[in-house]
């Protein structure tokens, strides 16, 4: 199998991202700011943005889990939905969500967001293999604060109540050395084996900061792992196959 992970930034660089996920396949797409929309049966969202559904559409790609982090009344009239997304070529026989944390205190001193959280998912899939997304808890240094470590520790028991093979994808917002990925040791960090020390693109963040990141149990039988350098988002994709 080969999956994708991506945070997406609402689809910002949409021709770029568009043009990647048309020309290269996948079975499973684990996205991060992702957008969709309550009810938009006229596009007029198009130019803005790029939607769950349009990257469904371009993939081919059948089945998906959302998870909502915060949604707003846009100024186009339907009501916009942010999150974490699973896509998947195989069907979706379980899922479950959990809301890991309030929001941050910089996004609740913005104002014009509502009914914000943090959120992680996780499915199974047909073949028994399990996947979970989260979003981490958004804090400026990479290190995070105890406030992560409460956040990753809300997120270990959707993983460990899972029995057979599981990947964890993720921008988790902190880097390996931070406090509350100690969480995760019971995984392989494949970010942190392949020597990655930089999964940004440079067009929102300088500097160099690995802090998305794709995890696997035991079970998981690792064949190649990449870093993709194009740009179509602010973040690096990562590509497992296994």
């Amino acid at each position: 199998m080969r999956i994708l992970q991506l945070n997406v930034w609402h689809g910002r660089v949409s021709g770029a991202l568009l043009d990647y996920l048309s020309n290269n396949s996948f079975d499973v797409i684990c996205m991060q700011e992702a957008v969709w929309l309550e009810d938009d049966d006229k596009g007029v969202h198009k130019g803005f943005f790029v939607t769950v559904d349009t990257i469904k559409e371009i993939t081919g790609m059948q089945y998906d889990s959302r998870a909502y982090n915060w949604t707003v009344d846009s100024f186009l009239g339907h009501k916009l939905y942010q999150g974490n997304v699973i896509l998947s070529r195989e069907k979706i026989v379980d899922e479950k969500i959990i809301e890991v944390c309030e929001g941050s205190t910089e996004l609740k001193e913005w104002g014009n967001f509502f009914d914000h959280h943090y959120t992680a998912q996780r499915v199974k899939l047909e073949s028994g293999l399990n996947v979970v997304n989260y979003h981490g808890y958004w804090q400026k240094q990479p290190l995070g604060n105890e406030d992560t470590v409460k956040a990753m520790k809300n997120v270990v028991p959707l993983i460990k109540e899972t029995s057979g093979p599981l990947v964890m994808c993720g921008d988790l917002n902190i880097i390996y050395a931070a406090p509350a990925m100690r969480e995760l040791d019971f995984l392989r960090d494949l970010t942190e084996e392949n020597h990655v020390d930089n999964t940004l693109a440079g067009l929102k963040f300088g500097g160099k900061v690995a802090c998305d990141h794709i995890l696997v149990n035991d079970q998981i039988n690792v064949s190649s792992f990449q870093i993709v350098d194009r740009i179509v988002s602010d973040h690096k994709g990562l590509i497992v196959e296994f």
